[in-house]
């Protein structure tokens, strides 16, 4: 696991500056602080942070050349079957000398080129120089677990893990209007736009190859969408989901450093832990994030399971200028303003690991992948979402929050809105209530992922909310995971996202993901005899952190509530109508209906005030 960055100057003539490289090879030193190397010629150079996991010996330093000297490569990931691959590259003539992936990887590309990615089992972003043919070709794994950003900025192109590096090199920090209004409307952009004018991602699934001339082919190599078309009928689901899970969780244990367990106590991570102590894995360290509010704690269910598997448990509570110093911290490593809310927990949890392991096991996708939000269950009955629009008024709606969200989202309208806004907190008609914010986004990205959902699952609105966030909202999350955890230099693995899990799980009917209250049927099945009942029948909490509570009791969150009321994000023209004091003073009140709304505007301001003015001055970046 590492961090990738290079730069690509356009006009041949112009010579790659070795300090802005190693400047922006730098800026991601959290993400590999083992090793680091650069590789300059002429118009190209690629940089490189090396976090050592799988052969942590000098032979695994990149930039990686290629035997023959003709291509060079940077690459962040692992791809967890690379082994299966020595003999066909010992048959073709290849040498195997070193232990690691990489090698691996670049001797399929000197092999087959771009039509070896198919075959490859992992996660990764890497980046391949051409020096014959004087091409830079860049990818980016199936689901989008590792990053990759970049940017066409005065005839050159430059990329790198983070945004951070685009910024460092002097790429302008500029917020886009649509990227604001995806932020406030959708939590997050979406697709291959990012909240910042002119850098993009490349997308999950996705290559694109730069010549030096200018010219630059994009390449969708995996599509979601016919890997479920295609694939063959499952004759008995749980079976095959049983052995495919382990056969996962396997491949995720492939390293040459400890590996442990992100463990919260809820079904899916206790579902790794079951099947690592199923197949004999000895000696695991598990990781888990406690909170004094009941409602919000499944530490104790995470305690007993790791004593019952005889795993080393640990275990921490975020509170107070402790919480806020992470919150800071959390708001650097992910380069925008945090919006899932659990970024600082996972930071701390990270950090707390750190001595111990460099590889954290996470349940991250398994919510995406068989339906385990109650959210779906709006779109079970959508004709019933009319009725509650009717009857939203009554108290019975009004003072409980879950059912408060749902009234607001039943005044949605159409099909598409609903599956496009599903995993928002607040909707359309609450911002132009309460903001004055009356223009939609574009979601251009969202509406194409939206009709090839539709395609796949025509009149299946729950089936097509899961599509939608397989291409969109797990990728915030798999952002999140990435940035928090290799914020403090510990590589994040998701077993939920085996490529033969997620095509499969696709295809299979809806009674193996939404029977039962909860969902994930098919994974409460397998793991019927493996997990104690109080995991199976717990009620789903999810990392839920208490921010309302936090913000208006903590010292440290009251004085920067003072700050919020002044802050230079009300400057925008897009902000105008918002009346921050009167947020403010209503959570003040204790008007929990409010936190939807602050939040997002609060960690904006956070990130201007932190983050942001460090690249570009405010009024750069509100102009």
């Amino acid at each position: 696991m590492c961090g990738i960055n290079g730069i690509l100057h356009l006009q041949t003539q112009k010579k790659v500056d070795e300090r802005i490289l190693t400047r922006m090879r730098d800026s991601l030193e959290h993400r590999g602080p083992d090793d680091k190397g650069v590789f300059i010629e002429n118009n190209l150079g690629l940089g490189h942070r090396r976090l050592s996991i799988i052969d942590v010996s000098s032979r695994g330093h990149q930039p990686f050349l290629s035997g023959d000297g003709r291509y060079v490569m940077v690459y962040n990931g692992e791809i967890y079957n690379f082994k299966e691959f020595y003999p066909e590259l010992k048959s073709n003539g290849f040498d195997i000398r070193t232990n690691s992936d990489s090698e691996v990887l670049l001797k399929l590309f000197q092999l087959y080129g771009l039509k070896m990615l198919p075959r490859l089992n992992g996660m990764f972003a890497f980046a391949v120089w051409d020096r014959t043919e004087k091409k830079l070709t860049v990818v980016r794994d199936r689901m989008g677990v590792k990053p990759l950003y970049y940017s066409f900025h005065n005839t050159t192109f430059y990329f790198g893990s983070e945004q951070k590096a685009l910024f460092t090199a002097g790429v302008p920090l500029k917020i886009a209007q649509d990227g604001l209004g995806e932020y406030i409307f959708n939590r997050f952009v979406a697709g291959e736009n990012t909240l910042y004018e002119n850098v993009k991602k490349v997308l999950p699934g996705y290559s694109m190859t730069i010549h030096e001339n200018g010219k630059v082919n994009t390449e969708k190599w995996w599509d979601l969408k016919s890997e479920i078309q295609n694939h063959t009928k499952i004759k008995n689901p749980l079976e095959w989901f049983k052995t495919t899970f382990d056969d996962s969780v396997r491949l995720r244990m492939v390293s040459d450093v400890p590996v442990g367990v992100l463990l919260s106590g809820g079904l899916d991570s206790s579902s790794i832990l079951a099947s690592l102590h199923e197949q004999k894995y000895n000696d695991l360290q598990t990781f888990n994030i406690g909170f004094k509010e009941a409602e919000h704690n499944e530490s104790h269910l995470a305690k007993r399971l790791s004593e019952k598997f005889g795993y080393g448990f640990h275990t921490m509570q975020l509170e107070n200028d402790l919480l806020y110093d992470k919150l800071i911290a959390s708001t650097y490593f992910q380069d925008e303003p945090i919006m899932h809310l659990s970024e600082p927990h996972i930071l701390a949890l990270s950090q707390l690991a750190k001595p111990s392991v460099k590889v954290l096991l996470s349940g991250e996708g398994a919510d995406e992948m068989m339906g385990g939000y109650v959210r779906y269950k709006a779109l079970q009955y959508p004709s019933l979402l009319n009725s509650i629009a009717a009857i939203g008024h009554l108290d019975f709606f009004s003072k409980k929050p879950r059912y408060e969200k749902l009234v607001r989202y039943a005044q949605i309208k159409n099909n598409q809105d609903l599956v496009m806004y599903n995993s928002s907190n607040i909707y359309p008609n609450d911002i132009a209530n309460t903001f004055g914010i009356n223009s939609v986004p574009k979601n251009e990205y969202r509406k194409e992922i939206y009709e090839d959902a539709k395609s796949l699952y025509p009149k299946n609105l729950r089936r097509q909310a899961l599509y939608f966030d397989q291409h969109t909202y797990l990728c915030s999350l798999l952002d999140r995971n990435d940035r928090c955890t290799m914020g403090a230099s510990v590589e994040c693995r998701e077993p939920f996202l085996d490529p033969r899990l997620i095509s499969g799980l696709g295809s299979l009917n809806d009674e193996w993901l939404f029977t039962g209250k909860k969902g994930k049927f098919i994974l409460k099945s397998a793991m019927q005899k493996k997990l104690p009942e109080e995991i199976l029948k717990f009620k789903k909490v999810g990392l839920s952190v208490p921010w309302g509570d936090y913000i208006i009791k903590s010292p440290v969150f009251k004085d920067e509530l003072d700050s919020f009321s002044r802050s230079p994000i009300f400057e925008m023209p897009y902000f105008e109508n918002i009346n921050a004091a009167k947020l403010v003073q209503n959570l003040q009140k204790g008007d929990a209906k409010m936190i939807p709304y602050f939040m997002p505007l609060f960690m904006m301001h956070i990130w201007i005030k932190n983050y942001a003015t460090g690249f570009s001055p405010v009024l750069d970046l509100i102009s």
